[in-house]
């Protein structure tokens, strides 16, 4: 009996648990994005022309906001304006900064053409005969490059349970191991620490090889 109760108590468990945390991250993002409107004149808030107050609407006009800006910058004039924009950020050394290694993260992270993106590796870190997931980034250029022989590649490997933090590392091609496995499945396996580990079934494309091995990341 008592068993039963206790295996009733833990299904529970892992039903509520994770439908209560998911409610309360997706309220974060709903107020966070109806906050948008307090930088609006108090005339122009949505409240004051809507007969009642609705909740996410700040989701809506974020994203249309984005669209909007991506729109605009895919012209000549809008890039022009982009170009200004950046060149007086570059003259600001801590703006600088932040926003160069922001841009730069993510267009590693969501341009198709960025070289080395969406690739998972695992790699032996922090020493030998212990594998780390990885995110291979790119090849190393410039003067890592020149100092270390040229043969070596741009890992981040992000801690757990939080992967906006980890590590840089440089390493040898022939010493990273590429993964079928998509970027999302290994931020999941990441975050909960082996917890939820992909489907093996929907990774049969192929073995999971060296780089340097296949020739490099091409």
């Amino acid at each position: 009996m008592k068993k039963g109760l206790k295996g009733y108590f833990i299904t529970g468990l892992l039903v509520v648990v994770p439908s209560y945390i998911t409610v309360y991250v997706l309220s974060l993002i709903v107020r966070f994005m109806d906050n948008i409107f307090t930088i609006l004149p108090g005339s122009m808030q949505p409240d004051n022309y809507l007969p009642v107050h609705v909740p996410g609407l700040g989701i809506f006009f974020t994203i249309i906001g984005v669209f909007l800006v991506g729109l605009l910058t895919q012209n000549f004039l809008g890039q022009r304006i982009l170009d200004v924009a950046e060149s007086v950020m570059a003259r600001v050394p801590i703006v600088r900064i932040v926003y160069n290694s922001t841009k730069q993260l993510m267009e590693t992270f969501f341009r198709k053409d960025s070289d080395g993106s969406r690739k998972v590796v695992l790699i032996e870190f922090p020493k030998a005969g212990v594998y780390s997931v990885g995110f291979l980034t790119g090849k190393v250029r410039g003067e890592i490059r020149d100092r270390t022989g040229g043969d070596n590649v741009n890992i981040f490997i992000p801690c757990t349970p939080n992967p906006t933090t980890g590590y840089y590392i440089v390493a040898r091609e022939k010493d990273v191991i590429r993964l079928n496995m998509r970027v999302e499945d290994a931020f999941k396996l990441i975050m909960t620490g082996g917890l939820v580990v992909p489907n093996n079934d929907e990774f049969k494309d192929g073995p999971a090889s060296h780089i340097g091995a296949t020739g490099g990341d091409k």
